[in-house]
């Protein structure tokens, strides 16, 4: 009696068991990850670059000893004006000086008409900049060799001023000062 019963139970569960099982997709493809698209398939920006042939032709890219003595629109490097980029979270100072560090022209987002926090902005530095660009173009300035200190929003919108402005960049050297012994961290907040 209890087999009959059970029985009668497995057959019902069986067939609503049925009822939800899907169909087998119509694709009869299967996607393969392993395989190498062909070029069609969405990889006509791509390019293989030879990473060593493009180092030989670029032997100069670092500075070496003969560096210094290298002409840029007939001045030695080491005699080209630097323009030292001062980049802080509320500000940034834009400073034009000669080869010895005599300070010739010098802007600011503040001067420049920013106030409070968009004086920190990547644009009003850019605008910044431009400025200088301008006012060292007619000074007679050409080429320049850019030197950054500080971390914040204006560090690359200064330097694309620069060369937006009319200014032909040499270097960019990083300044940034780092601290071997930073000040202690906050105690742990308590929860």
């Amino acid at each position: 009696m209890l087999s009959a019963i059970r029985n009668s139970l497995r057959v019902p569960l069986i067939n609503a068991a049925r009822m939800f099982q899907t169909s087998a997709p119509l694709e009869t493809e299967k996607f393969d990850h392993k395989r190498i698209p062909a070029t069609d398939e969405g990889v006509q920006g791509e390019k293989i670059v030879d990473l060593d042939a493009v180092l030989k032709q670029k032997q100069n890219l670092f500075p070496t000893l003969e560096s210094d003595d290298q002409l840029f629109d007939g001045t030695p490097y080491k005699q080209l004006p630097i323009c030292n980029i001062r980049v802080s979270h509320n500000n940034t100072i834009v400073t034009m000086t000669d080869h010895i560090g005599a300070v010739k022209i010098i802007k600011s987002c503040g001067m420049e008409g920013f106030k409070n926090t968009k004086k920190g902005t990547n644009i009003a530095a850019q605008t910044t900049a431009i400025s200088l660009a301008t006012k060292a173009i007619d000074r007679g300035y050409k080429t320049i060799r850019v030197r950054v200190r500080g971390l914040g929003p204006g560090r690359l919108a200064a330097i694309k001023g620069l060369q937006m402005g009319g200014l032909q960049v040499v270097s960019i050297t990083d300044a940034t000062p780092v601290s071997w012994n930073p000040p202690r961290p906050r105690k742990a907040r308590r929860l």
